[in-house]
């Protein structure tokens, strides 16, 4: 076998090969040898049945896979002999072998560019010191207490409160026509908790057990699916009960049930998982610092295709699953494929540029992977996602998935590398106040103007400020009959400082 290496750019390779009819008969051979261990033709004993009857009859598939194994074996002969490591899939260009005929047949794929790397030890970074404030730790508290609430469906018939859980079917209307993707049975809402549009919020405060409702919700401009932002719809619903949810006082009972053994010791795991979380992200982004002042000073630095195209199919895969676990799908993003796939482009080619830069790292320093380490990694993925190891393990060989694994890993290596090389100075987390202070100056008058428009738009009752929302604001008075009074009162105030 005698083969060619061709760069058609600087992360493109095409290899030629040229292989001797007498290596082309020799693979075509063991492919009969095998063929005619197994068949079983009439009139000829199993094992004994001469070659070129074996041939004959199984031509087809002997020649075929005698092709596949004998590029196979060669492509991982050449790319061992080359060091390559293909960042693509291999597309192959080839025919079918022949007897005593020589045969040529081509590959290509794509590579890591090389890289002309900047110095990347002795850097200096800041990274935010990881403290936990009692309002954070009381935060945890508070939702342990809420997981550990009893609920109740309440018997009388009224409408649901602030803080209790109102049990719905709702969908969005346009046109008459139900909106894909904003739709629910049997949901069950925390009210007063942001879990949805305030003015939804509202029409399902106005309903009582068994009584159905509809209003028109103005979207937000912000909101996920850009085909409705800004759009308004119909939100029907239904609400089939209305239960409350009785918390528990903090004792050492609720901590049992939270794994911990009384509330002293659920307190202190509490603050050090913060801590060790809180640190390990803020090494990470100091870490994510230094990546990215590397990579900016490499002023050549070219992307091989199909590694950015996997990558946003990974982003794109994500966030279908992020979707799923909030009861939506992709399209109630409202947007194409190629509209989301030109969003994540930008992403994608950042992460790209940093996996292949802590590769190239890994490759100048000499770093490994060891099977032990991937068999410790499989171990632990297999514990989170509840699998057997031997399942997981097999799901990966059969996947091609080890080989991008133990990517992962030597960047990781080339990360921690780095970060251990570099001047890290500790700083003192920004202080929220003084931000939001900030940001603040400047507004003080107009929010005071905002307060005394507010007072002078205040209504005597709910159905007086209905009429004039239905007048001044064009709604329909079911709408309006759906936002609170202080809302309407807040809508007031805004329509009086235009």
């Amino acid at each position: 076998m005698e083969y060619n290496v061709e760069e058609i750019s600087p992360v493109k390779r095409k290899i030629t090969v040229q292989v001797p009819a007498e290596e082309a008969n020799a693979a075509i051979m063991t492919s009969v040898a095998l063929y005619r261990a197994q068949a079983d033709i009439k009139g000829f004993r199993k094992g004994k049945i001469p070659s070129n009857v074996v041939e004959a009859k199984y031509r087809k598939q002997i020649y075929g896979e005698a092709t596949t194994d004998l590029i196979n074996y060669q492509i991982n002969e050449i790319m061992s002999g080359l060091s390559l490591q293909p960042m693509s899939r291999i597309d192959v260009d080839a025919k079918e072998l022949e007897r005593d005929t020589d045969f040529t047949y081509s590959i290509s794929f794509e590579v890591a560019p090389k890289l002309e790397l900047p110095e990347y030890k002795g850097l200096s970074v800041e990274e935010v010191k990881a403290v936990v404030t009692e309002a954070e730790i009381a935060d945890v508290e508070a939702r342990i207490l809420a997981r550990n609430a009893e609920v109740k469906v309440i018997k009388d018939v009224r409408s649901p409160k602030d803080g209790e859980v109102a049990t719905v079917t709702f969908g969005a209307y346009q046109n008459d026509r139900i909106v894909d993707g904003i739709q629910a049975e049997n949901f069950d809402l925390v009210l007063g908790e942001g879990q949805a549009l305030p003015e939804f919020e509202e029409l399902v405060k106005t309903l009582t057990t068994g009584e159905e409702g509809e209003t028109d919700v103005l979207f937000p401009e912000d909101f996920i699916n850009e085909n409705l932002a800004g759009q308004t719809v119909t939100m029907k619903c239904k609400l089939h009960a209305v239960k409350e949810r009785i918390i528990p006082e903090m004792s050492d009972a609720v901590a049992q049930k939270a794994g911990f053994k009384d509330v002293e010791t659920m307190r202190k795991g509490v603050e050090e998982s913060f801590v060790g979380q809180r640190k390990q992200m803020n090494k990470s982004a100091a870490q994510s610092q230094l990546i990215s002042q590397l990579i900016e000073a490499i002023s050549d630095f070219p992307l091989p295709p199909a590694m950015v195209e996997d990558r946003i199919d990974r982003l794109i895969q994500d966030l279908e699953y992020k979707l799923d676990r909030q009861g939506k799908g992709l399209q109630s993003l409202g947007k194409t494929q190629q509209q989301m796939r030109d969003e994540f482009r930008k992403e994608a080619e950042t992460t790209v540029k940093s996996e292949i830069f802590l590769l190239a790292v890994a490759a100048e320093e000499g770093l490994e992977i060891s099977a032990e380490e991937i068999e410790a990694t499989l171990s632990q993925l297999a514990i989170q996602t509840n699998q057997p190891l031997h399942e997981l393990k097999k799901y990966y060989e059969d996947n091609g998935l080890l080989i991008p694994l133990k990517d992962s890993l030597l960047c990781d290596k080339a990360s921690e590398l780095i970060y251990d090389a570099a001047d890290v100075k500790e700083i003192e987390p920004p202080v929220a106040g003084k931000k939001a202070a900030a940001k603040s100056e400047g507004k003080a008058t107009s929010k005071k103007s905002n307060k005394k428009a507010k007072v002078a738009g205040r209504f005597a009752n709910k159905s007086e400020a209905v009429a004039w929302a239905v007048e001044n604001l064009g709604i329909k008075e079911s709408t309006a009959k759906g936002y609170s009074l202080a809302k309407l009162e807040e809508r007031a105030a805004q329509f009086k400082t235009k």
